[in-house]
């Protein structure tokens, strides 16, 4: 059995498919919408799977912007963190992840709200 979160969701292919997916429904997503329109999609997506890689314990290396910076002045709300987290619960759905894998990335992702809500 995968050991890492990251070879459990599929390693680099894996969570590329999942932040690609995610992306594409927070482009259509209501209350997200209007935060990525105009926005460069596939570099979001590019960065996006990189930090995630990362951050589930793949041996990619992040150099971007922290959290708190990328989400600097934008005043998000809980609302938008839920929808954003729902997008990527469905993007895992899709792409056949575990009920185990999704509880614990959404745990991930709800412990990371203080670098992105309203800062």
């Amino acid at each position: 059995m995968a050991s890492t979160l990251y070879e459990r969701l599929g390693n680099a292919e894996g969570i590329t498919a999942i932040v690609d997916n995610a992306v594409d429904r927070h482009a259509v997503n209501p209350l997200l919408a209007p935060r990525f329109s105009g926005r460069d999609l596939p570099r979001a997506k590019r960065m996006g799977a990189l930090f995630f890689c990362m951050g589930a314990g793949g041996p990619q290396t992040y150099d971007g912007r922290d959290l708190r910076t990328a989400h600097a002045g934008m005043n998000i709300s809980e609302q938008e963190l839920v929808a954003a987290i729902d997008d990527f619960v469905a993007a895992m759905q899709v792409q056949g992840v575990g009920a185990p894998e999704i509880n614990e990335v959404v745990a991930i992702l709800y412990s990371l709200k203080g670098e992105v809500l309203r800062v």
